[in-house]
């Protein structure tokens, strides 16, 4: 069903390669693909800064933003990226854009957009230079002055189809200056929240002190048990964050960092591993006023490394006078082994297990059998294997998707006879019951996994990934916000949901634009983009989705539409449509 036409106030961005006929001729196909990538660069960097590419087509593009600022920076910021990716090609079909920006009212149907305001960013792009912005004098005057562009008239323009002369100016960055960042992405800055009646805490990730680069996964496996084991204090609100928020060269502005939060504490640390030799440094920084609470330094062997994060834990809830219940007690060791070997190779197969990749998946689930036989009972080693026959099931990477859920459906029952009620297990068997057509079902063990775990950011994105293929689209879309505001920066799949969500509700510029930023974050995975190239179809942006689903058999050359069970939805129309929109966009059936 076509989409309402709606008519509002935007800022317009409109893009065209200069000479593009000439290009034609050199080289007609090579011409074209260049376009395409082009443009297609052009439209990660509008999804960055809040826009919306609304066309693509052959040597133009369309978007649009809210605000002249993102337009002018989004822009810039391609236009300087677009330059240096011309001077490494070596041929002549190098395309070389000119943008113009105005400011209207525009109507908005069926994913295109079109008025005045389209027609006079056009014309105002025919008076920028090759590589150059040309913006008009209304969307020029509501840029705020600190920002660092430098802005040149060209007094009062006549342009064809406008009775009255358009003053209108060049945009150019000031020399030595960074382009502006986007306030909102995918390392998006959150708004400046109030401070919760309840203590609050974000863990930001522990940095990785030992020479050897491989030895993250350790730092960030103690970075996620202590933050695991905070959220199960029901007195204790904590925030998850991840390195973006972590900068090892420059001081942290921790009042500034709690008021985007919203937490009132801050914990933060180091770790340097040798040997069988282990240093964990933390600091409590309490954020109203910037200093520090308490501080401790661990000098330990290896094996202590457990005792090294209880004690952590513990010391945080006398800090912040947070009495924890009995049961609170045993939920925060939920999950736990007493090897740290097994621990490690936990680690170590998360890492892989989280591309999608075939080859990874495999070796991790080899990890994790390691593990398990080192501690039979480690329920958050089974909860993983268990995930790892999932990832096989929806990525298609089996001959017999049933056997394969049963699998995983065997281990994580065994994740709950080592460990009653562990919540994680409870996920895994949402997703068989979801990819089993068990829908109502899987929605109650994730609602059940939900209230054992209410602040595990993870658990909370899985209901509601649960949820949109229960076809509860307004429940998944909160549930997904909520995830959002427990991690303030997303991970990758995330988005994928919310785009999923947009997508199966038909939302197509808001399914684009979260799809997009999604698959933006992580280029080398596959798992979103089938949501994408279904939902491109659904825009009419065919060339795109056909590069986009080149690139999932790029990425993972087995895959087959009747394999994947990413379409597994309640509604069996919206299977339908994903399902025909992937096989119209050349994957194979």
């Amino acid at each position: 069903m076509a989409d309402q036409p709606t008519r509002k106030l935007a800022v317009l961005a409109h893009a065209d390669v200069v000479g593009s006929t000439a290009l034609v001729q050199l080289n007609e196909t090579l011409a074209h693909q260049r376009f395409q990538d082009t443009f297609r660069t052009f439209s990660e960097t509008i999804t960055r800064y809040d826009g919306i590419a609304h066309e693509i087509r052959g040597d133009a593009l369309v978007a649009e933003f809210a605000r002249a600022s993102d337009a002018v920076s989004a822009s810039l910021a391609f236009q300087s990226a677009n330059a240096t990716h011309n001077e490494e090609l070596h041929d002549e079909i190098r395309p070389v854009v000119r943008v113009g920006i105005s400011m209207g009212e525009v109507v908005i149907a069926d994913s295109t957009v079109t008025g005045e305001g389209v027609v006079l960013a056009q014309r105002l792009e025919q008076l920028a230079e090759p590589g150059g912005v040309c913006i008009q004098d209304a969307a020029y005057q509501t840029i705020p002055k600190r920002l660092p562009f430098e802005c040149k008239t060209l007094g009062e323009c006549e342009l064809k189809g406008f009775d009255e002369p358009v003053r209108a100016y060049t945009v150019k960055l000031k020399s030595g200056a960074d382009i502006p960042q986007p306030e909102s992405q995918t390392n998006r800055a959150v708004v400046a929240q109030k401070l919760p009646d309840k203590p609050s805490i974000a863990v930001l990730p522990f940095k990785n002190m030992s020479n050897d680069p491989e030895q993250d996964y350790f730092s960030d496996g103690i970075t996620e048990d202590i933050t695991t084991a905070l959220s199960r204090i029901s007195g204790l609100l904590v925030i998850a964050c991840n390195p973006a928020l972590s900068d090892k060269t420059n001081a942290i502005d921790y009042k500034s960092l709690g008021r985007k939060l919203g937490v009132h504490y801050v914990l933060e640390g180091s770790v340097r591993k040798a040997g069988s030799r282990v240093r964990v440094t933390v600091q409590l920084i309490d954020t109203t006023t910037g200093h520090h609470q308490w501080a401790e330094r661990y000098d330990r062997d290896l094996d202590d490394i457990f005792a090294v994060q209880d004690d952590i834990t513990r010391q945080i809830t006398v800090e912040l006078r947070v009495k924890l219940s009995e049961g609170e007690k045993v939920r925060v060791l939920a999950g736990r082994t007493s090897s740290v070997e097994a621990w490690e190779l936990l680690l170590r197969a998360d890492e892989l297990t989280n591309t999608g990749i075939h080859e990874d998946n495999l070796e991790s689930r080899s990890l994790l059998e390691e593990a398990l036989r080192i501690d039979p009972h480690y329920a958050a080693a089974w909860t993983q294997l268990a995930n790892t026959y999932v990832v096989d099931a929806v990525m298609g990477h089996t001959k017999s998707p049933e056997h394969t859920l049963e699998n995983a459906l065997d281990a994580a029952k065994k994740a709950l006879e080592a460990e009653e009620n562990y919540p994680t297990a409870y996920t895994i068997f949402g997703y068989v019951y979801t990819f089993r057509g068990e829908h109502d079902r899987a929605v109650e063990m994730l609602e059940k996994a939900v209230e054992l775990e209410p602040r595990n950011t993870e658990i909370v994105a899985t209901c509601a990934y649960i949820l949109v293929f229960a076809c509860q689209i307004e429940k998944a879309i909160e549930m997904t916000q909520r995830a959002m505001q427990l991690s303030p920066i997303t991970p990758m799949w995330y988005l994928v949901v919310l785009g999923m969500c947009y997508h199966t509700g038909n939302k197509r510029d808001l399914a684009l634009r979260w799809l997009r930023e999604a698959i933006a974050m992580e280029p080398e995975s596959a798992w979103g983009r089938p949501y994408l190239v279904s939902a491109l179809i659904e825009a009419g942006l065919s060339v795109e989705a056909q590069k986009t689903a080149q690139e999932i058999m790029t990425i993972e050359p087995g895959f087959s539409v009747s394999n994947w069970l990413g379409a597994e939805f309640k509604d069996t129309k919206v299977k339908k449509m994903i399902i025909d929109n992937l096989v119209k966009a050349g994957l194979p059936e």
